[in-house]
């Protein structure tokens, strides 16, 4: 099957979208303004201060929002070293229940869940951590599940120029079960494929295979 990339500054876009943009060394200063503005919004919602409970939340937040948003900061990108595939191997590679957190862009209150990641290798294969390193980079920024499953797969197979790629996440929003609807327990499912997951046997065979209960 033909290997269609994107146009280099559509890709770049959907790459590096909201990331890098905390440069190195401000992040003391940063959080430090964060932590004026959280308490500008408790006294808004008239809560006191003065409370022990209440008197350092506005740094512990500040702190909180600094380490979910962990994925925005310059050179947090994770340096994904390939390797050649030496060995020939041109079947399916896949990591499960690669557990994350992240955190919803329309309301800033979390969401989390497993994804599920295959490639298929050309010319070079990557290390397994390399994996839930790169979910966890896209994951740590105010996010939105289905850019968050394509990032991931358009990062690879922009990296590693496979066969092909596909990402599957399922996840819990909090957006959805405490406010709003509340509907506790609701999985969303988003998914993302390149290349050769395109085909449907290739794709029904990376679906079987995440049905499959393990042995352990």
């Amino acid at each position: 099957m033909a290997r269609v990339r994107p146009a280099n500054a559509k890709r770049e876009a959907l790459i590096h979208r909201d990331s890098n943009s905390i440069p190195k060394g401000s992040e003391g200063a940063i959080a430090e303004r964060v932590a004026g503005h959280v308490a500008a919004m408790m006294r808004e919602l008239r809560l006191n201060l003065e409370d022990p409970n209440l008197e350092d939340t506005p740094r512990r937040v500040a702190e909180m929002y600094m380490e979910m948003f962990h994925g925005l900061r310059e050179g947090s990108q994770p340096k994904v070293t390939s390797f050649p595939n030496d060995g020939g191997y041109h079947h399916m590679v896949i990591e499960r229940e690669i557990a994350f957190y992240s955190m919803c862009a329309h309301h800033f209150v979390p969401f989390y869940g497993h994804a599920h990641i295959a490639y298929i290798p050309e010319s070079r294969i990557v290390g397994l951590s390399k994996l839930p390193r790169i979910l966890e980079f896209y994951a740590k920024r105010p996010q939105l599940q289905e850019r968050l499953t394509e990032q991931v797969a358009e990062f690879l197979w922009t990296t590693l120029q496979p066969q092909g790629v596909m990402v599957v996440i399922e996840a819990r929003h909090l957006c959805v079960e405490m406010r709003g609807v509340k509907k506790p327990g609701a999985l969303t499912t988003t998914s993302a494929l390149r290349g050769c997951f395109a085909e449907r046997e290739v794709r029904e065979e990376f679906l079987a295979l995440l049905r499959r209960e393990t042995a352990w």
